[in-house]
């Protein structure tokens, strides 16, 4: 903007509010002249700090330095401001932290549905200004104060514009790589041959970079092209696990594969989990199906995946087997699958204690083509039909709605629907309030899962082709979760109340879970609730939207335990409180925090931080099971021992001393023969 003849023009960002010009900033003139001597500087002179008087040859070499100090300090920069001269060549830059300034209002009005809104600008001062004098670039002012928290080192290289490889660090990485070293140690590797230099990409960065390779695995032959790259997948990382069926005529048939970060997720989040053999086939018509359920971000994420050559329920028996024994002999508590009569003789017999439900979004998808004739004729039976199986909160009230439908629409004989009606305590919602689901069952879910493998497969698809497609995707499943992780740290959630509920669940819960919580929360206050009946510790209350009489639900209160019981059971079924829940709690117990047998770990932060890996005893466990519950519980130890300096000497330390004692015991088993 020109605000007068002698004026410089000033770049703005289109979401930052202030300062609204380089004028306005500490009404410091960036062609002024400095009176303190300057003092040379270039790209190889940083890692010093920046100061005020300090001399860049170039612009790149000042932006270079001040990212390094940057990196270093634990946050990210970005270019805020610049002032040109009337004919348009640059007079000044200035350099901010990337969370200086605010989002203009606009900004909010339009991303408003956006799920995952958060603030990442929060006005922090913290900035490098330049200006040019004969042809060099002087720093005119250099603010270090910051008014947030400052990344540790293990997340800074997340941060925009800390990402990069350098031509040197990728050949280093090749090499390494075709020595079959994984990824883990590759960085490894890395931060100790270069330090702090090294901090700017991170493990899924290299990933990525090796994904574009990975293609070269595959040599001639569909199913010899497969099984060379499961064996080459495992010489790189001994969690890689894979097991393949082979028919009588020597020929390839149904076959599992799951890397260490799916078999390490599903310690973490594997309490409920959805398997959908019905994805798109391949060439061959045999179905990509993965293991998948939800992290504590409530992405999806994945568990191993499978190529089904039959769908027989001796196939089934084989492949949960195989999962199971990948998983460290741990099983799921539930487990959602297609309608598929074989798979679910299958889940009776491997998965005896895991609860079978049906997918919701593949039972209701078949209505309209079996009951067509009933739409057409009667177009309210949608409506109906879909009040009778979504909005009924209790088995009587879809019970009562059920058999009134099929009174009013003459459908008592139609054999599907006995059929569908006969399976109801698998599928139907009223049924499964009370069992975790985690959100599994919603048809978002099984939608975002087919999405998923549209994208990377079609008719066409070959199977040796397809898996090295899904592990590309994995990566970036992977590196999104990852992001959600860097975003739920460095951001700070908008507040829309004054209780320190919400202040606590902020800080306890991932950004996404937190936003669940908080629209229960706020919700919470449009609704009242009274108490209508008393026993002992024991309250019981209705709570109805303020101005209304319905819909009402009754939430009973354990006034010793802080134990509260809805009739939506919308806790026990996603785990986060429900705002008829919480209207009792903030506005009759007067409760300031939420009971922690409310707050579930798999949707917190530290949801891993600490996690169970079954570690199996006995004669009749395979080695391959011990050496794989060994290869996941030392991956923990690692990843906290890589933390400090200090951590890293006590791990050595211990580790020896294991090994000795180990050692030993082979000694004392040969003396004693």
């Amino acid at each position: 903007m020109a605000t007068s003849s002698d004026s410089a023009d000033i770049v703005l960002p289109n979401d930052c509010l202030e300062p609204e010009s380089v004028d306005d900033l500490d009404n410091v003139d960036l062609l002024q002249n400095e009176t303190q001597p300057p003092v040379k500087s270039s790209l190889y002179s940083c890692p010093v700090e920046p100061c005020e008087g300090m001399v860049f040859d170039e612009l790149e070499d000042a932006e270079t330095c001040y990212r390094a100090y940057a990196r270093r300090k634990g946050f990210s920069i970005r270019k805020s401001h610049t002032r040109l001269s009337k004919d348009k060549s640059l007079l000044g830059v200035e350099f901010a932290c990337s969370r200086e300034g605010y989002r203009r209002p606009s900004y909010w009005k339009k991303h408003k549905n956006v799920e995952n809104r958060c603030a990442t600008m929060i006005g922090c001062k913290a900035k490098l200004r330049l200006r040019r004098d004969e042809g060099k670039w002087v720093v005119s002012k250099f603010d270090v104060e910051h008014n947030h928290e400052l990344c540790s080192p293990e997340t800074t290289p997340l941060l925009p514009g800390h990402r990069k490889i350098t031509r040197a660090q990728k050949n280093l990485i090749d090499v390494l790589n075709v020595s079959g070293i994984p990824t883990t140690k590759i960085m490894s590797v890395l931060r100790e041959s270069g330090g702090d230099s090294n901090g700017g990409f991170t493990g899924m960065d290299v990933q990525n970079y090796l994904g574009s390779k990975k293609r070269k695995l595959l040599e001639d032959g569909d199913a010899q092209r497969m099984s060379n790259y499961f064996i080459k997948r495992q010489s790189e990382n001994l969690d890689f696990v894979y097991a393949v069926q082979v028919d009588g005529s020597s020929c390839m048939g149904n076959c599992f594969w799951a890397d260490a970060r799916s078999r390490l997720a599903f310690q973490y989040f594997g309490d409920v989990v959805c398997f959908d053999a019905t994805y798109i086939a391949n060439r061959y018509g045999m179905p990509f199906v993965p293991f998948a359920g939800v992290n504590h971000h409530q992405q999806s994420v994945m568990f191993g995946c499978t190529v089904l050559v039959n769908k027989t329920t001796e196939s089934y028996i084989w492949l949960f087997k195989a999962w199971v024994e990948a998983m460290g002999g741990r099983t799921p508590s539930v487990i959602i699958t297609d309608d598929d009569k074989a798979m679910a003789m299958a889940i009776s017999q491997v998965l005896p204690n895991t609860t079978h439900r049906l997918c919701m979004w593949h039972t209701l998808r078949k209505v309209p083509e079996y009951l067509a004739h009933v739409y057409n004729k009667y177009p309210s039976f949608h409506e109906e039909f879909h009040h009778c199986i979504h909005d009924t909160v209790t088995i009587e009230e879809f019970e009562n709605e059920w058999n009134q439908l099929m009174g009013k629409y003459d459908l008592r004989g139609d054999s599907w629907l006995k059929d569908l009606y006969m399976r109801r305590e698998k599928w139907v919602p009223a049924y499964l309030r009370m069992i975790f689901c985690a959100g599994m069952s919603t048809t978002q879910r099984s939608e975002s899962m087919h999405k998923f493998f549209k994208a990377i497969v079609q008719s066409s698809t070959l199977a040796s082709d397809f898996v090295y497609q899904y592990e590309i995707a994995l990566d970036k499943r992977f590196a999104s979760e990852k992001e959600r992780d860097m975003e739920t740290t460095t951001t700070k959630a908008i507040l829309k109340t004054c209780y320190k509920m919400e202040e606590e669940a902020a800080t306890t819960y991932t950004r996404k879970i937190f936003l669940l919580f908080q629209e229960e929360l706020f919700s919470s206050q449009k609704h009242r609730a009274s108490k209508y009946c008393e026993e002992g510790t024991r309250k019981t209350y209705r709570v109805l939207p303020n101005g209304k009489e319905k819909p009402m639900y009754e939430v009973v209160l354990d006034g010793i335990e802080n134990k509260a019981i809805c009739l939506c059971h919308m806790f026990e079924f996603v785990g986060i409180p429900c705002r008829h829940i919480l209207a009792v709690f903030v506005k009759k117990y007067l409760v300031d925090y939420l009971p922690q047998q409310y707050v579930l770990r798999r949707w917190t932060t530290n949801a891993k931080r600490h996690g169970e890996v079954v570690v199996h005893e006995g004669p009749q466990i395979s080695s391959t099971l011990m050496r794989n519950s060994l290869m996941m519980e030392f991956l923990k130890v690692v990843e906290e021992g890589q933390k400090s300096q200090r951590k890293h000497h006590h791990l050595t330390v211990a580790l020896r001393k294991v090994h000795g004692e180990l050692l030993a015991m082979d000694d004392e088993r040969y003396n004693r023969q």
